[in-house]
């Protein structure tokens, strides 16, 4: 969930949908009038929803999105395809363009993305991958072109589960990793060290923007 902090009732969701068979409610959703009503506003395919979105720091217009083809069987996970990656709108989701430049374009799955204030510019996104192509992409021109930074494999185990990337709100080098580690970088992505949790699973984290 998105919600700008100026307008309280302009509201954006991410949709994964049915996680377990192909439909049409997989994709990014937009309220005007607090969720009362609703309008899906980027729809890749019935087999690929949407699983993170992010606004830039200094505009509430631009949107970056990611788009993950997933899909739970009894007998396997299907995480990933030819479809999905990143989006970006700049008019508040009326429009996407998906950014491609310098990210994988095959086989791609689930992704996640960080922003920071210290510098409304650089975009990270944390994506699955084959082989060492999967990792941490980096942006300094707002997701117009991306160049891998890691591929450090323990943020990127059990992508299906975990795929949870943050940034500092003030510190633009400074990001966790989480996965069945909770990991730390101060430059940028490019080496990574682990911190103590009390337990084996991170899926989530929140740190205070001031």
């Amino acid at each position: 969930v998105l919600i700008p902090p100026e307008n309280a009732d302009l509201v954006y969701v991410a949709a994964i949908g049915n996680p377990f068979a192909p439909n049409p409610e997989r994709g990014v959703y937009r309220s005007k009038n607090g969720g009362q009503t609703w309008e899906k506003v980027l729809f890749v395919s019935d087999r690929t929803g949407a699983v993170d979105l992010e606004f830039a720091p200094d505009d509430p217009n631009m949107i970056y999105a990611t788009m993950w083809r997933a899909e739970r069987k009894p007998w396997t996970i299907i995480s990933g395809g030819e479809e999905g990656g990143v989006y970006k709108s700049t008019d508040g989701g009326d429009n996407w363009t998906q950014l491609t430049d310098g990210l994988p374009t095959g086989l791609r799955g689930k992704a996640d993305l960080a922003v920071s204030g210290g510098d409304p510019n650089r975009v990270y996104v944390l994506i699955e991958a084959p082989g060492d192509e999967g990792g941490v992409y980096r942006s300094d021109d707002r997701g117009e072109t991306w160049t891998q930074v890691s591929d450090f494999q323990p943020i990127r185990n059990r992508p299906f589960y975990y795929t949870n990337l943050e940034a500092h709100p003030k510190e633009p080098d400074i990001l966790w990793g989480m996965a069945e580690g909770y990991f730390k970088s101060e430059d940028g992505g490019k080496t990574w060290a682990r911190q103590p949790v009390p337990h084996g699973d991170n899926h989530d984290m929140w740190i205070n923007p001031d």
